[in-house]
């Protein structure tokens, strides 16, 4: 499993979800499986976006994608994007 992601800040969260849920991207044709959005609990005008792929391929298309899309609408809807593609090495679920 590779995961993307993306962090970045955003001059209003609800603005930004409203283009986030848009899906300008196509998350689903692009190959994304599942994603999380986080906030920290002292800054809610900073995202986190995890998007789960199955493979590196469909990770480098969908950054390649977001580059372009950022370009078009930062510092407006949000500043600043860093992303990062990891690779899940282990992950366990306690109950």
């Amino acid at each position: 499993m590779t995961i993307l992601r993306i962090e970045h800040k955003v001059p209003s969260f609800e603005e930004w979800k409203k283009v986030f849920d848009s899906d300008p991207i196509d998350r689903k044709k692009s190959g994304v499986k599942h994603y999380r959005i986080y906030r920290p609990t002292d800054d809610p005008n900073y995202v986190i976006i995890d998007l789960e792929f199955e493979n590196l391929g469909d990770a480098q298309s969908a950054l390649a994608a977001l580059r372009n899309l950022w370009g078009k609408v930062e510092g407006t809807v949000m500043f600043n994007p860093q992303a990062q593609i990891l690779d899940v090495i282990e992950s366990k679920e306690y109950k």
